[in-house]
């Protein structure tokens, strides 16, 4: 596991929507489950997602509702969607690789992974997709490691939605904006706690990834 360059501040310190205008910004999102867990995303998190800042949107499944998917093709040109267990209405796919520049990303809800949360199990369907990076959701949880070359991002749950199992801890509503730069590969971790959004910063080397394929 790599060790990350962290750097925790509040969302009034450092907004990365006001600094990287110039740059591609990927929005990572998923397992909302709306309305039957959460009514909304929290305002405070939804009112950053505003038209003209983000390019890309990768959705980890789970919306559930119609009208969710329907404000995050507002938000960017560009929406890519993955199903997941309760969005049965939906003819979304159950994984995609999405080329950027020279990354390959891999999309997917985890709710197909056997067994359940197994980072194995999660590898293997790296390879098999041959990405650089590996979005994945179902935990509601956010996580990122790096792991023979890939990296593994899970953005957890944007509405802050009960995991079955996980009912005694405090949901943490999350988002992740990762961004493509010249030599690193950098996510912003945007978690409401509380009433306050907290934004991490995590760096990763790009060409360790990209060197692997």
């Amino acid at each position: 596991m790599i060790d990350y360059q962290t750097n925790n501040i509040t969302v009034n310190y450092l907004i990365p929507f006001n600094i990287l205008i110039l740059i591609m910004l990927i929005l990572l999102i998923g397992d909302l489950h709306i309305p039957s867990r959460a009514l909304d995303i929290p305002p405070k998190l939804k009112k950053l997602l505003v038209p003209g800042r983000i390019s890309q949107i990768l959705c980890t499944g789970n919306l559930v509702d119609h009208e969710t998917s329907d404000f995050l093709q507002t938000v960017a040109p560009d929406v890519y969607f993955v199903k997941g267990e309760f969005d049965q209405s939906r003819g979304w796919p159950l994984s995609r690789v999405i080329a950027v520049e020279s990354v390959r990303i891999g999309l997917i809800h985890g709710h197909t992974i056997v067994p359940r949360l197994d980072s194995d199990a999660l590898h293997m369907v790296a390879r098999q997709m041959d990405v650089d990076v590996l979005v994945w959701g179902g935990t509601h949880r956010f996580e990122a490691y790096e792991c023979d070359g890939k990296l593994f991002v899970n953005p957890g749950s944007a509405t802050g939605a009960l995991y079955t199992g996980w009912e005694t801890e405090e949901p943490i509503p999350t988002f992740v904006l990762m961004s493509l730069q010249t030599s690193v590969l950098v996510l912003y971790v945007y978690q409401l706690i509380g009433d306050d959004v907290k934004v991490e910063k995590l760096q990763y080397p790009r060409g360790k990834t990209e060197d692997t394929n």
